[in-house]
């Protein structure tokens, strides 16, 4: 007996064991995601027999005979089910991974009984790490936010993603979503030590399992050496990784790829790969890895340093005995997963003409391809990377993890090869953000003017450089750049420890370092007895200050457009209006905090865009661009910058993307670049194709190119129209070629953003719960080119970054084994966790960005857990100096006001917290 599927017959009934969601797939429902394999996400939710259940859990022999409905049964023809119209008009989505989830739990509450007027209740089965929840709290709600702009008129409009009809419907294709015949399915035999070299591997046990095809070790993979780490240029990242190693450097690391038929066949033949490993002395610590006597992890890397900044500006010595008080403290900030909620994956296939195709969950599809085609020394003209929708990346998908393993098998067999990581793989095998201890010392003279600031830094970069080296520059850059101070110095290093390496993480380092400045700022601050607000106030870089680190003066960077200044007042002018925010339990202490933040639009050395747009004979308009959609929202604010610039309707504009046959080279979607580079690049495009048109119509009309009017469907000259799809063709001719422009953009000048977050928090003194009560967010993004998207990377960047500083708490023990593996050990905020911010942005205009626009995807995060520790050292006088700030290190910290241990607190009389203490 098989189950009915939307309707229809499943095509075959569910083999021994298997879960009703691989069953679904099988069948073709490619709707239902996988995210956790465990029932603790909620990306998989179906209904069967109309009730909701996570269909990673649920047997799929249990719904023979059973009515189950996916998302794409969910609709009645064309008509949206309310769910899913709800959750269109309010976009209640970025990346959409999870989007099918909440619709269907949201499609079967049952209104009676209160659910729907209690998302946090109803939807605590369910996690989305990109919206913070904000807007799926308003779809349930009912609260719309998408309009519909004029022709001409896109920018600055709420307009919603062109791809959220399918995103909603189950529609939108993710990496894995299709289904390529004799697919051979890959699973990794990984390493149970953190240091050893392999000695022997016997394959044969393996290779006796029904369904295995191959067994691939160190000895059919290329020995050279290159980064899993992707950026414009191949060497701005260590070369220290191999596709497969005969060293191992952390649990976890892949050792040998089992080929089969089926998944099951290949997880068995993995169990019966035998491996023999001569141990090596390990070492999981920074500090420790530095030390005399430390184990050597890399040829070449004799001290285990891998990455180093260092300089001075003025005279620190001097500043630090000229202030009239100094703060001197360590900060540490702990390893934090990206938690997308799809996980690394690829499918690869060769073609009838010889070439590969790559399908990829990447941010950076041509990146890719040029690694692949370096490392396995192909023509790069015979790889094809092509990006689906990926859902999620954060950073963590600007690494090439899977697709090797991928091609290598491919090039193996001869056959389609298919690698999806598990939910634990992704946490024990991918890559997490950079842990950084942050030594500070900063002086200040008695009115808060600067004299001194200092810091000396930590960063662990785990068994592999990856971006190490450029995390730990660009966390030192920004966060010592936005305060003027005439002596300044950094040391810096980043260490190879045998863990699980680190990687880019949205902030990219500056989150870590902001931490540290911003609480000790706030902490010199309240020990001058000063607000420090004011403080701050009196020593930020102004409009027309250079910004200088003790690590070099960027040619490239500096202030195009300040806001700074207004995302100040607003703060304050949002506190004053509501001082109170929600009310704090009776007994509880209350207090406030604020941090401030800066970055950069985009990397150093340069970060290429480029946009191709075409008016098509049947008198509509095609864009390409490279850059991949995760929840980033380029695509949407692509299209509006074309309409914008060629005077049309949204819905004229079609787009194509992250494909290396169909578009041009993009270096990706990474550093916050996707308005500001790629969005310039459409932005050129299109004003090129439209003077062209102009042209055109003119000769067509016989009037000055002056005298026409691009509109939404037509060129006009006086009375006389020419339509476009006249034009197209006319300009076509018998070729039927399109008319086209390109547009570039490289990035090369870069300007800054800003942000300050705010907080008002309850602290309780027998618990040590920390709620928060309020959260303001004010933004620095130059013309905002569509509101609601921008409003929502604010707040899941805010919510993301809460978590962070609450607590995500990525633990490894002393033997380099990952503790926390599975979503529910690793504790990232829920719905009912997640704040709603109150998001204001200030009014600039920059002039390097398209329409005057700023980034705005990963600065938001930045300043959150100073903001939140500052408003705990309020409330408290308690300043907690490691991250998270969990209950039980709150609950001690507030139980012993002495000098905290590593995880670190400086206790100050609660009675009297605002006291002047001065050297």
């Amino acid at each position: 007996m098989t189950a009915t599927i939307n309707g229809q017959p499943a095509a075959h009934p569910p083999a021994p064991g298997q879960c009703l969601r691989t069953h679904l797939r099988d069948n073709g429902w490619f709707g239902v995601k996988k995210g956790c394999d465990a029932g603790d996400c909620g990306a998989c939710t179906v209904h069967v027999d109309g009730v909701p259940v996570h269909s990673c859990v649920f047997p799929a022999v249990r719904a023979s005979g059973r009515e189950v409905t996916t998302i794409e049964g969910l609709a009645d023809g064309d008509d949206l089910h309310p769910a899913q119209e709800r959750f269109l008009a309010a976009q209640g989505f970025q990346c959409g991974f999870c989007t099918a989830g909440f619709v269907m739990t949201a499609a079967g509450i049952d209104h009676a009984d209160g659910l729907a007027d209690d998302p946090a209740r109803a939807l605590k089965g369910n996690l989305c790490r990109c919206t913070g929840y904000r807007s799926i709290e308003d779809a349930m709600s009912g609260v719309a936010h998408v309009h519909s702009p004029v022709a001409g008129r896109a920018v600055g409009a709420d307009v919603g993603a062109p791809a959220g009809r399918d995103v909603v419907t189950g529609r939108a294709r993710f990496t894995l979503d299709v289904a390529v015949p004799d697919t051979v399915h890959l699973k990794l035999v990984r390493s149970p030590l953190p240091h050893a070299r392999v000695s022997r591997i016997e394959t044969a046990s393996a290779l006796a399992v029904p369904g295995v095809v191959a067994v691939l070790t160190h000895e059919d993979a290329p020995t050279r050496r290159f980064s899993t780490a992707l950026h414009e240029h191949l060497t701005d990242d260590p070369a220290d990784t191999r596709v497969l190693d005969d060293m191992v450097r952390f649990v976890g690391q892949r050792v040998a790829v089992v080929v089969a038929t089926s998944e099951a066949a290949a997880e068995e033949g993995v169990r019966r790969v035998h491996v023999e490993y001569d141990p090596l002395p390990a070492v999981t610590d920074p500090a420790a890895a530095i030390a005399p006597g430390a184990p050597q992890l890399h040829d070449g890397c004799p001290d285990n340093v891998i990455g180093r900044v260092s300089g001075e500006i003025g005279d620190v010595a001097r500043g630090l005995a000229e202030a009239d008080a100094v703060h001197d403290e360590t900060y540490r900030t702990q390893r934090v997963h990206h938690v997308a909620l799809e996980t690394h994956g690829a499918l690869g296939w060769i073609g009838p003409d010889g070439r590969i195709t790559i399908r990829s969950s990447t941010q950076t599809p041509f990146l890719t391809r040029r690694r692949l085609a370096h490392v396995f020394d192909l023509p790069v003209e015979r790889l094809r990377v092509v990006a689906g929708r990926v859902g999620g990346g954060f950073g963590g998908k600007q690494e090439m993890l899977v697709e090797d393993v991928v091609l290598l098998a491919v090039l193996a067999t001869g056959r389609p090869a298919r690698l999806e990581l598990t939910r634990e793989e992704q946490f024990t095998a991918t890559t997490t953000r950079h842990p950084f201890t942050v030594r500070v010392r900063v002086g200040a003279t008695r009115d808060g003017t600067l004299t001194a600031l200092c810091l000396d830094v930590l960063s662990d970069t785990g068994a592999y450089g990856n971006h190490g080296p450029a995390v730990l520059g660009h966390g030192c850059a920004e966060s010592m750049a936005i305060y003027r101070c005439a002596n300044k110095r950094v040391t810096g290093r980043a260490v190879y420890t045998n863990t699980v390496p680190a990687g880019a993480f949205r902030g990219y380092g500056l989150g870590q370092v902001m931490f540290a400045v911003e609480s000790a700022i706030d902490e010199l601050a309240r020990r001058l007895g000063l607000d420090p607000v004011a403080v701050r106030r009196r020593n930020l870089v102004s409009v027309d200050d250079p910004l200088v680190t003790p690590i070099g003066h960027a040619d490239d960077l500096g202030i195009r457009s300040y806001g700074l200044d207004q995302c100040l007042d607003l703060v304050r002018d949002a506190v004053d209006r509501d001082a109170a925010g929600s009310e704090a339990p009776p007994g509880w202490r209350v207090g406030e905090g604020l941090a401030i933040g800066m970055i950069a639009t985009g990397p150093p050395g340069g970060h290429h865009g480029r946009a191709v747009v075409r008016l098509t004979p049947d008198g509509r308009y095609r864009l390409d661009t490279g850059i991949a959609e995760f929840g980033n929202g380029s695509t949407t604010v692509h299209r509006q910058i074309a309409a914008d610039v060629l005077g049309t309707e949204l819905d004229r504009v079609d787009i194509r993307q992250s494909d290396t046959d169909l578009v041009e080279h993009d270096t990706g979607a990474f550093a916050s670049t996707g308005t500001v580079v790629g969005g310039l690049a459409v932005f050129r495009a299109a004003t090129r194709l439209r003077r062209r048109l102009l042209t055109l119509a003119a000769a067509h009309l016989g009037v000055g190119p002056g005298e026409c009017a691009l509109l939404a469907g037509s060129v006009r000259a006086g009375g006389v129209e020419v339509s476009l799809a006249d034009l197209g063709a006319a300009a076509a001719g018998a070729a039927r070629k399109d008319v086209t422009a390109a547009g570039h953009a490289d990035g090369a000048e870069r300007s800054v953003a800003f942000n300050v977050q705010w907080f008002r928090v309850a602290v309780d003194d027998e618990t040590g719960e920390i709620r928060i009560l309020r959260s303001v967010h004010a933004a620095d993004a130059g013309t905002v080119l569509n509101p609601m998207q921008c409003r929502g990377q604010v707040e899941g960047g805010v919510a993301q970054a809460v978590g962070a500083a609450l607590t995500e708490d990525f633990r490894i023990d002393d033997e380099g084994r990952v503790v926390t593996g599975t979503l529910r050990d690793y504790r990232m905020p829920t719905f009912a966790d997640a704040p709603r911010t109150e998001v204001h942005f200030a009014d600039t205009a920059d002039p390097l960005g398209p329409y005057a626009a700023k980034s705005m995807s990963e600065s938001p995060f930045n300043p959150v857990a100073a903001a939140l520790a500052n408003a705990v050292r309020d409330a408290t006088g308690v300043r907690l100096t490691a991250l998270p700030l969990t209950r039980d290190r709150v609950w001690a910290r507030l139980r012993h006001t002495t000098d905290g241990g590593p995880d670190g607190a400086r206790a100050v009389p609660a009675t009297d917290r605002r006291e002047t203490q001065v050297t």
